[in-house]
């Protein structure tokens, strides 16, 4: 069964590593298609949204690339697979609540469970698509590896 909203035509799920150009890509398509057409939608916002709610944190501040949200990011993880575990539709459902555009762009999904959840919601409408950069490419836009955020494959996680 779909979730609240008006049922997409289209819902193309990109995936890839950090700084591998997804919110670019997913901007441009909504860009050429036209905000009227496509919606760009981000599970990370609800997550960021609810964790800084149950923390008494500034959700903006989770929001964009800061230490501040660094200094947060393991518990925030740790949060949000709890979440997962206990509901895997959790921040799922959140992002597609009132959606009107036919065509849906989720710019970051990182776990197989999001996939699995549109699949299901929405069967055949829904599509993946993977974003890859090179290494130099990531590290100019400013990604730094470190080490222990590297994404198992039992984790569920698609990095």
């Amino acid at each position: 069964m779909a979730p609240l909203g008006d049922a997409p035509r289209l819902v193309l799920l990109f995936s890839g590593k950090r700084k591998s150009g997804k919110d670019f890509v997913t901007e441009a398509l909504q860009s050429r298609l036209g905000a009227n057409t496509c919606a760009v939608l981000r599970l990370s916002g609800p997550l960021k949204e609810q964790y800084a709610q149950e923390h008494g944190l500034d959700f903006h501040r989770l929001l964009d690339a800061s230490t501040y949200k660094e200094a947060y990011r393991r518990d925030m993880i740790r949060w949000g697979e709890e979440k997962r575990q206990a509901d895997p539709g959790f921040f799922c459902r959140k992002i597609v609540e009132g959606v009107s555009q036919p065509v849906w762009l989720v710019s970051d999904t990182r776990r197989v469970s999001d996939i699995q959840w549109f699949q299901e919601a929405y069967g055949a409408l829904t599509q993946t698509v993977r974003v890859a950069a090179s290494e130099q490419s990531r590290q100019q836009r400013g990604w730094v590896f470190t080490a222990g955020r590297g994404c198992s494959a039992s984790s569920g996680h698609l990095e």
